[in-house]
């Protein structure tokens, strides 16, 4: 059941959370980001309610708690910033947004958490960093909108790291702090929360399931699977993205683009051997308490 729950949430990423939100073009981005949180806000209550038993208690509170301000400024860029991109056409630029964000992770691991990165991951940062640098000579411009996905989620899962909450309490309160603000735009936005077209309020009110219910299935798969397969499988949702971009909303890929993709991909095959080899190890060689951290890029 792991692979199957792994697959539900890296599909859904892929595919079924990019064609929602592109079916709701008529909304401007900031508008469907305030309904997201609304929606995801009332679903996290009643998830948080159905699971009270599993659910770790964050009391006592610690000063790292405060840090999920900054978690939740740093969701809700990253859902904008997505919701543009998808929705202004910009596929491609989403898709690789989030094939560069394990390896921005594991940059920032190493430069803020200290940790130590092996030959091969030193070398498929490297490699990703000359795409890019490629790219940007060829072309005379910076992807943006890939940067801003990437470092945004990266840092964002970083945050999270650091507070070290349960997933579905850090949810929650992510959302909570989220809402005052999401009412206002609401309350003052031309567009309505409430569209009187059925259509358009079912459509709105699944944002909140299609933002959660791919975190559970992920949690789920968490549970149940290995962590490299886990960090392999995540490669699926911008794969989708891309075959999405290309194939189902006509997106041109540039010259340059293909030979940044092209670095970039050979820096992913390094960094996913490195971790089928470090997992391999680990199984051969279990050592007494040790404990596997959790791996860069990693959806929370």
């Amino acid at each position: 059941m792991g692979l199957v729950y792994a697959l539900g949430a890296y599909l859904s990423w892929g595919l079924v959370v990019p064609v929602h939100f592109r079916l709701l073009s008529g909304f401007s981005p900031s508008h469907i980001l305030a309904v997201r949180i609304l929606w995801s806000c009332l679903f996290a209550i009643l998830l948080v309610l159905a699971w009270r038993r599993r659910v770790r208690s964050p009391f006592p509170l610690r000063p790292r708690h405060g840090l999920l301000v900054v978690s939740a400024g740093l969701i809700g860029v990253n859902w904008l910033l997505y919701l543009q991109a998808v929705n202004g056409g910009h596929l491609l630029d989403a898709s690789l947004g989030y094939y560069i964000n394990p390896l921005v992770s594991v940059a920032l691991g190493a430069a803020v958490l200290g940790e130590r990165l092996r030959p091969l991951q030193l070398g498929a940062v490297a490699i990703a960093a000359a795409g890019v640098a490629l790219a940007v000579a060829w072309a005379g411009a910076l992807p943006v909108v890939a940067f801003e996905l990437a470092v945004s989620f990266a840092l964002y899962g970083l945050v999270r790291k650091v507070v070290g909450i349960d997933p579905a309490v850090g949810f929650l309160a992510e959302t909570l702090i989220l809402t005052p603000a999401a009412l206002v735009w609401v309350l003052l936005a031309p567009e309505s929360a409430l569209p009187s077209d059925p259509r358009d309020f079912i459509l709105l009110a699944l944002t909140g399931v299609t933002t959660a219910l791919p975190l559970i299935w992920f949690a789920a798969a968490a549970e149940r699977l290995r962590l490299a397969t886990l960090g392999l499988l995540q490669y699926l949702a911008p794969t989708c993205l891309l075959g999405l971009s290309v194939f189902a909303y006509g997106e041109h890929v540039a010259p340059h683009a293909i030979a940044m993709f092209g670095l970039i991909w050979l820096a992913l095959a390094l960094y996913a051997f490195d971790l089928l080899r470090a997992g391999r190890s680990l199984r051969a060689d279990p050592a007494p308490g040790r404990t596997t951290a959790p791996g860069p890029g990693m959806r929370v």
